[in-house]
């Protein structure tokens, strides 16, 4: 099963993206900032990092850094509601997806999927 680690500081949203990801087959470990995501990603193994970009104490392109560090083959997709963060996020993460908001859960769940079907149709699981 695909694991994904959620990291969104807003509470409704974390919620409301977990379960869509999860009624989708996911299995999902979400957390509200980038640095309780951090001993999480030392210690367990996870195929995407689903990040908000403006979180406290750690945003989501430092967390997708740091977890690049320790994940190098982790997938990242970058979820944000600033024009101008998504331009900065994509300098500093070129690979990395980015969602912008507001978005359709089904725009989500369809980016997710595409990520992990590349994967299959290359024969990576």
């Amino acid at each position: 099963m695909i694991r994904i680690l959620l990291a969104e500081d807003d509470q409704v949203m974390r919620e409301y993206l977990a379960r869509a990801l999860e009624r989708s087959g996911y299995r999902v470990t979400s957390v509200d900032r980038g640095t309780a995501a951090m001993p999480l990603l030392q210690t367990e193994t996870f195929d995407l990092l689903l990040t908000d970009i403006v979180m406290p104490e750690m945003d989501g392109i430092e967390l997708a850094q740091r977890a690049n560090e320790i994940a190098p083959t982790m997938r990242v997709m970058f979820i944000t509601g600033f024009a101008a963060v998504t331009l900065k996020a994509g300098q500093a993460m070129p690979n990395a997806r980015i969602l912008s908001k507001p978005f359709h859960l089904r725009e989500l769940v369809m980016e997710v999927d595409r990520l992990f079907e590349q994967d299959s149709a290359n024969g990576i699981n």
